[in-house]
């Protein structure tokens, strides 16, 4: 069960509209390296983790994604309020316009919708560390990205918060994969374990 604390994370407060900046911060709603996706993998992954503090970390990340989820979603909301056809064609907004008009929807900065192939959740201790440790990369990346094409300083700042909640995301989850490797019994195959890789070697 969450509390919900009515404020965003980091405050937005946008005053220049422009929908084509808009379609492109909308990946990072429901985009292959986006808000959406993050959540779920963590949220998910969480369940099958075997140690209850890396556990923890997945549920905490987990939900701070979720109030990153929401401030993506009030930057697309604000850079498109109250738009016009004319502006939304002129900004090449108009294909997303005549689907959802200025709604916030889940989809990449292609066009390309959300689905749950945009996360993963093996099971396995550390390929899930691992996938979330790239994810992370994969998502500051992109946030850079997004931030070379800004020149409006309201969007820049909540972006800039953004990029710097994944690289510490990153630098969590890499803390987690050290701790969870320390564990290391004989009886552990997660990460190494040449009697197991015998086991499954065919008989000579």
């Amino acid at each position: 069960m969450w509390n919900y604390e009515k404020r965003l994370q980091c405050p937005v407060s946008i005053k220049k509209k422009c929908p084509k900046t808009a379609q492109f911060i909308i990946s990072q709603y429901g985009g292959p390296d986006g808000e959406l996706s993050a959540s779920m993998r963590y949220l998910s992954q969480r369940y099958s983790m075997p140690y209850n503090d890396v556990g923890g970390l997945l549920t905490d990340i987990g939900t701070e994604e979720l109030a990153h989820l929401e401030m993506i979603c009030a930057i697309v909301h604000q850079l498109t309020d109250g738009i016009t056809v004319d502006e939304a064609k002129t900004a090449g907004f108009d294909a997303y316009y005549i689907d959802h008009a200025t709604g916030v929807w889940p989809q990449a900065s292609g066009g390309v919708p959300f689905t749950a192939t945009e996360f993963q959740s093996k099971g396995d201790v550390f390929a899930d560390l691992v996938e979330d440790m790239a994810a992370e990369q994969k998502a500051r990346a992109t946030y850079e990205n997004i931030l070379r094409v800004l020149d409006d300083d309201d969007v820049r700042k909540p972006i800039i918060f953004l990029r710097e909640r994944e690289v510490i995301h990153f630098q969590r989850f890499g803390e987690a994969l050290e701790c969870v490797k320390s564990r290391l019994d004989s009886k552990n195959y997660y990460f190494f374990n040449p009697e197991f890789d015998k086991q499954m070697m065919p008989s000579q």
